[in-house]
């Protein structure tokens, strides 16, 4: 188990500042939050999906669960996106060719800008009826750069 560690903490600020606190919770709220966390753990790390299991559950933003996990020290794990995990799994051309073709037309939508959100992954995943990952691998192979995790990630 790698901690998220200070020098972690420093090198995530210096491209993200998401605060300790971004819901401005109270401090019981805060407290409950952070004992959800440490509960919800697995193998002292905290998996995406359970992560915003962990916000549903607690009537939360995605944000202040990510903030919570940094500020315990806990590592967020296996992005629904594929942009980190513990076994990473490789793109195959294979899988393209079953992209629906819409798709790949909505992604053209953003490649000015030469990146695509996270909340806009999965409203095209929905759009589309496929997986966030599949929209995820889609737009990396076009060149599009993943950022803006709604855990706070990157």
């Amino acid at each position: 188990m790698r901690y998220f560690v200070d020098a972690d903490r420093k090198k995530k600020t210096a491209r993200i500042n998401i605060g300790e606190n971004p819901d401005n919770l109270s401090p019981e709220k805060l407290l409950k939050l952070e004992d959800r966390v440490k509960s919800s753990l697995a193998s002292d790390y905290l998996p995406c999906p359970v992560a915003w299991h962990v916000a549903k559950e607690a009537g939360v933003s995605r944000i202040a669960v990510g903030a919570v996990a940094d500020r315990l020290g806990f590592r967020i794990t296996d992005c629904r996106l594929g942009c980190f995990s513990v076994d990473k799994i490789p793109f195959k051309d294979e899988i393209r060719d079953n992209i629906p073709a819409g798709l790949i037309a909505a992604l053209e939508a953003y490649r000015e800008k030469k990146r695509i959100d996270c909340p806009e992954v999965f409203a095209l995943a929905e759009r589309f009826g496929i997986s966030p990952l599949s929209v995820s691998k889609t737009a990396a192979a076009s060149g599009l750069k993943v950022l803006g995790c709604q855990l706070g990630c990157f």
